[in-house]
C-alpha cells in the first residue's frame, strides 16, 4: 500500500507504468544491442525497479537505485540511436520512468 503522503508520486508514476506494461516490446530490437548495451535487459532491469518501488510504498534500496541510475545513464546514450518511432516512445517512457524514481528523494521504510 502507497502511503498517504506519497500518494500524488504514485500517482504520478502509476499510469505511465500502467501505459509501459501494456505495451509490447518492439520486436526488431529482440536480442539487440546499442552502444554495447542490451535492450531487453535494460527494460527489465528498469521494469524490476519500478515493479519494487511501486510494491514497496514509493521505496527503493541503495542498490536499485544505482541500477535506475546505470540505467538513465545507458537509456541516455542509446535514445539518440533509436530512429523508429514506436522504440523511440518505448525506450523514452523508461526513461521517464527510471528519471522520475531517481530525482525525487526515496521514503525510507
Amino acid at each position: 500500500m502507497i502511503p498517504v503522503s506519497e500518494e500524488s508520486e504514485y500517482e504520478a508514476v502509476a499510469p505511465l507504468w500502467q501505459e509501459h506494461l501494456d505495451a509490447e516490446f518492439p520486436a526488431a530490437l529482440r536480442g539487440a544491442e546499442l552502444d554495447g548495451i542490451d535492450l531487453v535487459m535494460l527494460d527489465a532491469d528498469i521494469a524490476g525497479c519500478v515493479s519494487t518501488w511501486c510494491g514497496n510504498g514509493g521505496f527503493l534500496d541503495a542498490e536499485r537505485l544505482r541500477t535506475l541510475r546505470r540505467c538513465v545513464t545507458e537509456l541516455d546514450k542509446v535514445l539518440p540511436l533509436l530512429m523508429n518511432a514506436e522504440e523511440l516512445r518505448y525506450y523514452k517512457r523508461l526513461h521517464r520512468l527510471a528519471t522520475h524514481l531517481t530525482v525525487r528523494p526515496t521514503p525510507h521504510p
